[in-house]
């Protein structure tokens, strides 16, 4: 995730009610960008940001999607499926 990203991400994050966030169109692009992220990178790629620490800000989005049930839902099922299908043809994943 870019730094541009997650600037984008943490005011949705704080921002996008539970009731909203399957159609917030922030997450939507957000959940885009993560997808492209992985479908772009190489399996070495991959697994070379496995063991990296998330810089702070990504930690900040990531602790809010912990504390938003709703809008994690509502990003996990936009991103669930390619994120794990690549992870699948890298070997990352059983």
């Amino acid at each position: 995730m870019t730094t541009t990203m997650i600037k984008r991400l943490v005011p949705a994050l704080l921002f996008a009610g539970v009731a909203g966030a399957q159609q917030d169109p922030m997450l939507d692009m957000i959940a885009d960008k993560v997808i492209q992220k992985y479908q772009q990178a190489s399996c070495e790629q991959l697994w070379q940001r496995k063991g990296q620490k998330k810089p702070p800000m990504e930690q900040e989005a990531i602790q809010k999607l912990r504390d938003n049930p709703g809008l994690r839902t509502a990003f996990i099922n936009r991103v669930a499926a390619p994120i794990v299908n690549k992870m699948f043809e890298c070997g990352m994943i059983p």
